[in-house]
């Protein structure tokens, strides 16, 4: 099939409307964790388990999900796992205890784990790999307005309905996404591995042990993991207990921060496509943006009213640097690798953002809540945990480049 704009939108809309709905499934708990807790009656902890489900899930399903869409494609592919989706959010709004909950969000998480992969793969068969970042850019956008939607308009939403009833709509919506990517994605069969079992995991192998991987990797995973952990649901209730915000102001900054990270994936996928045709390595622009992303986190810990809204702008349009890293290794393997190279990438920035979303409920759950809210320096140890992490990841990607400038 020919690279035509009809081409582009059937590749571009049907992914899109799947990439939106995962990120409104990831995000929503931050606006509606106030009302779990009080009809399940949820500890801080418990909280963190029941939102970090979707990412164990989600990790859990990463490699075979990289040998599917090698093999069969991702329209297939991706269209099956949304009727998980679709089913886990009819149980998660019809359950009546955390564990009908944590299934619910856990088949969700295993549902969604294709949205973004499946079309880094249609991407890499249907694009040029130097257009990859824009591309990819351009697909998180979609995810940014899911991001946006599950926040102020859930919010304003909830006056008509409550949780329940935001999730079974959203189960009608993961129904239709799966239908409509069945029907209307070219297929781009030419690009499918036909490569036997052993060999896809020979492929796994090489993409494992490549120092290419190795030297960026653990940086792009523990800000990946900082920021879907943080902005997916300790956002929200930071806003309410640190800076002192009720529910429809707290709304409104995460409403804010989906539109900085809307502005930041398109805008890094933009300069990157730019930048490198000047010459400049998309590894550069993706370090330098993940650099900045570390600079406001640590700003973050120190808890200024004054500067709320505008860093917690900034740690929305910074922390979308850390998408860039996929483009990066994707380009460092041949095509028939794409899909296994970005899920060898999300395996562990989903099981690293499962750890850190619940590790930062169970530090805050170490400090006596004040006038019902959690206590501030909960925030500060579990934020900082994470911050400290990506500092040391940082500095073994410096020393890499070290050795690689000296031949090592």
């Amino acid at each position: 099939m020919p690279l035509t704009a009809a081409t582009l939108l059937r590749v571009f809309i049907p992914f899109a409307l799947g990439y939106f709905l995962s990120y409104v499934f990831r995000t929503v708990n931050a606006v509606i964790a106030p009302d779990l807790v009080a009809e399940i009656g949820l500890a801080p902890a418990s909280l963190g388990l029941l939102t970090s489900a979707y990412f164990l899930t989600f990790a859990a399903f990463q490699l075979p999900l990289g040998l599917l869409l090698d093999r069969f494609g991702s329209r297939r592919v991706e269209a099956a796992l949304l009727l998980f989706a679709a089913a886990g959010a009819l149980l998660f709004a019809r359950a009546e205890s955390l564990t009908g909950l944590v299934l619910g969000r856990a088949l969700i998480g295993l549902g969604v784990s294709a949205c973004l992969m499946a079309a880094f793969k249609a991407f890499s068969t249907w694009f040029p790999p130097e257009r990859l970042p824009l591309a990819n850019g351009v697909q998180m956008v979609s995810g940014g307005i899911g991001a946006l939607t599950a926040t102020a308009p859930v919010e304003a939403a909830l006056a008509f309905t409550d949780w329940r009833g935001i999730f079974l709509l959203l189960a009608g919506l993961t129904l239709a996404a799966a239908i409509a990517i069945f029907l209307i994605v070219p297929e781009g069969s030419a690009h499918h591995s036909r490569e036997s079992l052993r060999q896809q995991l020979q492929g796994l192998r090489t993409i494992f042990t490549s120092r290419a991987y190795w030297r960026l990797a653990p940086w792009a995973i523990l800000a990946q993991a900082a920021y879907l952990s943080i902005q997916g649901l300790w956002s929200g209730p930071w806003l309410r207990d640190v800076a002192g915000l009720e529910r429809a102001a707290a709304a409104d900054v995460l409403f804010l921060i989906a539109l900085a990270m809307i502005a930041g994936y398109l805008g890094f996928g933009a300069l990157t496509d730019r930048l490198s045709r000047r010459g400049v390595a998309p590894r550069t622009v993706a370090t330098a943006g993940m650099g900045s992303f570390l600079l406001v986190q640590l700003l973050l810990l120190g808890q200024w009213s004054f500067a709320t809204v505008p860093l917690w702008f900034l740690f929305g349009l910074c922390g979308t640097a850390s998408i860039l890293p996929y483009a990066v290794i994707a380009q460092a393997f041949p095509r028939t690798l794409a899909g296994r190279a970005n899920t060898a990438l999300n395996l562990p920035v989903f099981v690293a953002a499962f750890a850190g979303q619940w590790a930062i409920g169970a530090i805050i759950g170490l400090w006596p809540e004040v006038a019902g809210h959690y206590h501030p320096d909960g925030y500060r140890a579990g934020f900082g945990l994470l911050l400290l992490l990506q500092g040391g990841a940082a500095l073994w990607y410096w020393w890499g480049g070290r050795r690689e400038a000296e031949g090592k």
